[in-house]
């Protein structure tokens, strides 16, 4: 009997698709990701599931989040174990204070979080050519077209009505059918990346800025995913 951790609200879905669509508009604005510096919004599960794989995948300087503001080493407030033991490995900056101070100068914001949390002026504090992913649903942290005229080059949204949907479908079901196909006894972080550089590589030479992830419906995409996954869980990388 395979002893597969079930995935709550899909947060390890979000956190797989986002890391694809960012690898790919990381490529747009010609950015690498172990230097930029990126912002998670939410500080939840599907939050702290993006930020850990983020950091799998390369990420050096990622800062969480949440309702009280920055985790950071020594934060009191609306803490739990979770959230202290993430405030080791983010932030390395020792940033303080509100979302929009976690903002300024970052490359990425990625939000799973609520509605309207990000207005024109905090994408116009962030770096040159920044990247927004804001999931909220339905009604994300930023409408692209505020986003996009306040400077931001590839917006994201958990919408269909949108370019980019960061949609947990593209994980599912390739990401079992790998793991079952390969009698793994657990869903692996080596797993989860592979799965995201291969929903990322889909897209290929129609790679631009509303186009980071392959469409829900391209059926390219569970078995290259299931694959990657296969292979992942065989050799452990």
């Amino acid at each position: 009997e395979l002893d597969i951790p079930v995935m709550h609200d899909d947060q390890h879905g979000t956190a797989i698709i986002s890391c694809a669509g960012l690898l790919n508009a990381l490529q747009v604005v010609g950015k690498r990701i172990e230097d930029v510096r990126m912002v998670v919004n939410g500080a939840g599960a599907a939050a702290i599931a993006i930020a850990k794989l983020l950091i799998g995948a390369g990420a050096r300087d990622v800062t969480l989040c949440d309702r009280t503001g920055v985790l950071h080493r020594g934060r009191e407030q609306g803490m739990n174990w979770i959230k202290a033991e993430m405030a080791e490995v983010t932030n390395p900056a020792g940033i303080r204070g509100t979302l929009a101070d976690a903002m300024r100068g970052a490359d990425v914001f990625i939000g799973v979080s609520a509605p309207g949390a990000v207005t024109q002026d905090m994408v116009r504090s962030m770096a040159k050519d920044p990247i927004l992913f804001a999931c909220a649903n339905p009604t994300p942290e930023i409408f692209p077209d505020e986003a996009l005229s306040a400077g931001a080059k590839v917006v994201a949204t958990g919408r269909s009505d949108f370019p980019n949907q960061i949609n947990n479908v593209l994980a599912f079901p390739g990401v079992f059918h790998g793991a079952l196909a390969a009698g793994a006894p657990k869903i692996t972080s080596a797993m989860k990346l592979a799965a995201s550089r291969a929903i990322a590589d889909i897209v290929g030479d129609e790679l631009d800025a509303e186009h980071i992830v392959p469409s829900p419906l391209d059926t390219r995409v569970a078995p290259a995913v299931s694959a990657a996954v296969q292979a992942a869980a065989v050799t452990g990388q």
